[in-house]
């Protein structure tokens, strides 16, 4: 494995050697140069985000791995604004939810398993990643413990709906997270802003954040962009002692922007570091094997906690990625190099009670490299294409200690897991549009993925005979599309793709064999009309067939295991509007509906909850349940207005997000109920837009919300979502 890490790492540097050169051979700085690089190839029939004479702006998206306006491509995309995420209380990937239709920004510990339509992962082992593809600024987030990420200076964030199989590919089944940061600015230019609020139980929330852009020469530019986070506990500790819940954050990014006429590149660092309580479990309904024993204290409200074992999510995370852009005529050549070191460490509560009956803790070190090289075609003809290779690659280990006992007077005897894993992936993929006329285009494109996982397992410091063990793992998948420009501002498309995720291996099993991949077919039609320059109106109906669905639950020794879910079918329809009905107000809507339901699923891992406490692990038939985290219906409704008050702005903003119910086990025994998550701000800006002041509240109706629901031997817990935030900020500007 460390033979392996070297040599990719040596790759790795010899990429940012070869395109160092490249860059520096080519032709004398260009002084005008004002556009920070990229990491798409620019339509150049695609105008820039620009607003039109009045009411909605044109957005662009870079959906395709190209600048097109988000109106004209045959994709589902939600796109965001940083400024609108800000205002929605939106801080991480995860609660997207909030603002995002048909996306469910689940969580389990430090792991996020996001899943959008009802695609979505549960798993925890390293290697493991989510069929919900996340990428920032294009590169992409393999590991699934690095997709954390708190949107500390964002451009904008889109969300895909439905597989990407060619230009994304890699498990992007569900579809993808694209976070696009600002690139740095040859103007000077920067942010502070500090926010202070409040939560339950006295607790303080301090959110500090800085951005700074500028130029270092006539070529060069570089930004820098800063947060720490910090809140006190806000769980109240039933056992006398210091609430849970105390989360700190701190992460630095830094660019530095290259340009010489016709290149450009882009070198990033970044580093976080989290120290996190909030996966301070309770039991759900007050189920715990802890219960039938003196002593015990079960919480019976939300955001209590009382527990044996002291709740640890932690993690630090170093980022380095290379993008280069060379504009070579009728094509552009760009690639994107990267490299991820993540350390986790994992403590959690199995029975979520004061008496110590089952914990694990666990360390996660995984460590990934990326390369991808794309050529994209440029011109004004009726043909654009793509094609590009990628190679992904990750070592890591898991080390687990996992105590389960029956009662606090047995002995502790601990089982210690010590897994490795690796992952070699390499791509091929091409994707072309082709115009017919003026209004009827066509596209098709492939991708063909060959990928080893490799797996070896140590129990108690013994190394099982099967020694190391690999899987080899290849498929072919494609996708078409068809776009209609029926009137100047309106469009109907209809697609079908394939998407694809490979076969894992268990590392918190001791099974040499890996489970089958997953696969899906996607139909799809929309419809993205602007009727008026001041509404923007999308629909899109879709229909899945989803095979081999890799499943994950708890054994009844307080492990996981990994299991296929034979098949879903999955269909539904969405609808998102914008308005802008007068100056300076806009309204949002986005409706969704999900039919998501195990076709068939004979052998799942269910639990029954014993008289005493904890559950009776078992296997039963749940064909024709719900799938996990996956509300039939969900709306999103949010808007901002601005007005002139005391010689600056004023601005009033608001987000609500309806769900209903949601199921946390394949049985359907266990949900969340149908909540509301209303969210807002209110400021004033001013004159010289230097300064704005803000009064903020997320979970203003402090609703109870799952951010978890998990089953095990020994009970069943929950995990709440933050309770109400009121705080007040300010952001200077220069």
């Amino acid at each position: 494995m460390r033979f392996r890490t070297v040599a990719y790492s040596a790759a790795f540097l010899s990429s940012v050697s070869v395109s160092a050169m490249a860059l520096a051979q080519a032709a004398p700085p260009d002084p005008a140069g004002e556009q920070g690089a990229t990491d798409v190839a620019t339509t150049p029939a695609a105008p820039p985000t620009e607003a039109r004479e009045s009411g909605i702006a044109d957005i662009v998206v870079t959906a395709t791995r190209r600048e097109e306006r988000l109106q004209d491509i045959p994709v589902t995309v939600t796109a965001i604004a940083g400024s609108s995420i800000a205002e929605a209380g939106v801080r991480e990937v995860r609660t997207l939810t909030q603002v995002i239709p048909n996306f469910n920004g689940g969580r389990n510990q430090n792991v996020m398993q996001p899943s959008i339509r009802g695609v979505g992962s549960s798993g925890t082992s390293v290697g493991d990643e989510a069929n919900v593809a996340v990428y920032v600024d294009g590169v992409y987030q393999g590991d699934p413990y690095s997709t954390q990420i708190d949107l500390v200076e964002v451009a904008r964030v889109e969300v895909l709906r439905g597989p990407q199989g060619t230009v994304f590919g890699r498990n992007a089944t569900g579809g993808l997270v694209n976070v696009i940061t600002p690139d740095p600015s040859f103007q000077t230019r920067g942010r502070v802003s500090a926010r202070y609020g409040r939560m339950r139980e006295d607790a303080s929330d301090i959110d500090l954040r800085g951005y700074f852009t500028g130029a270092l020469s006539e070529a060069v530019a570089a930004d820098l962009a800063l947060l720490y986070r910090k809140n006190d506990g806000y769980i109240t500790n039933l056992t006398g002692g210091e609430p849970f819940g105390e989360t700190r954050v701190a992460s630095v990014r830094g660019k530095l922007l290259f340009e010489r006429d016709g290149a450009s590149a882009v070198i990033t660092a970044a580093y976080v570091d989290s120290d996190d309580e909030t996966a301070s479990a309770q039991p759900f309904r007050g189920n715990t094997t802890g219960a039938a024993f003196a002593g015990v204290i079960v919480p019976t409200e939300p955001w209590n906690a009382s527990l044996s074992a002291f709740p640890v999510s932690d993690y630090n995370r170093l980022d380095l990625s290379l993008r280069m852009r060379f504009e070579l005529g009728a094509v552009n050549l760009e690639t994107t190099s990267a490299y991820m070191k993540t350390q986790v460490h994992q403590v959690a509560d199995s029975d979520a009670s004061n008496i110590r009956l089952g914990d694990t803790d666990m360390r996660v070190f995984p460590r990934t490299l990326t390369q991808e090289i794309r050529l994209l075609s440029t011109g004004n003809g009726p043909l654009t294409w793509i094609t590009g290779l990628y190679g992904y690659f990750l070592d890591g280990t898991q080390p687990v200690t996992i105590v389960n006992r029956a009662s606090p007077t047995a002995p502790i005897v601990p089982l210690k897991l010590s897994p490795t894993a690796g992952t070699a992936s390499y791509a091929a993929f091409a994707e072309g549009t082709y115009r017919f006329g003026t209004s009827l285009y066509l596209t098709l494109g492939g991708r063909y993925t060959t990928e080893e996982r490799r797996f070896s397992q140590k129990v108690n410091g013994n190394q099982l005979p099967f020694g190391e063990v690999d899987a080899n793992f290849n498929k072919f998948t494609y996708r078409a599309a068809v776009r209609y420009e029926f009137a100047e501002d309106a469009n109907l498309y209809a697609s079908y793709g394939t998407g694809f995720k490979s076969g894992v291996f268990n590392t918190f099993g001791t099974s040499p064999t890996a489970v089958r991949p997953e696969t899906i077919e996607a139909a799809e039609i929309g419809l993205k009309a602007d009727p008026t320059r001041w509404l923007r109106t999308n629909i899109a109906l879709f229909h899945y067939n989803y095979d081999d669905l890799q499943a994950t639950a708890r054994a009844a020794d307080n492990s996981f295991i990994l299991q296929n879910a034979a098949t879903a079918k999955i269909y539904g329809g969405e609808f998102e509007a914008t308005a802008v009905p007068v100056d300076d107000l806009t309204l949002r809507l986005a409706l969704a509906y999900t039919h998501a339901e195990y076709e068939k699923f004979p052998n799942a891992q269910v639990f029954t909850p014993r008289p005493t406490g904890g559950n009776i692990v078992s296997s039963t038939d749940v064909s024709g349940n719900r799938l996990v985290r996956t509300p039939e219906f969900t709306v999103n409704l949010g808007g901002n207005y601005g007005f002139d008050m005391g010689g600056g702005r004023g601005h009033i903003a608001g987000n609500l997000f309806r769900s209903s119910r949601v199921y946390y086990d394949y049985l359907n025994a266990l949900s969340q109920d149908p909540y509301t998550m209303l969210s807002g701000e209110v400021g004033w800006t001013t004159a010289g837009e230097q300064v704005t002041f803000r009064l903020f509240a997320s979970n203003l109706t402090n609703a109870k919300v799952a951010q978890q629901i998990s089953p095990g031997p020994q009970g069943t817990y929950i995990i709440y979502e933050r309770p109400r935030r009121v705080g007040i900020g300010i952001d200077y500007r220069f």
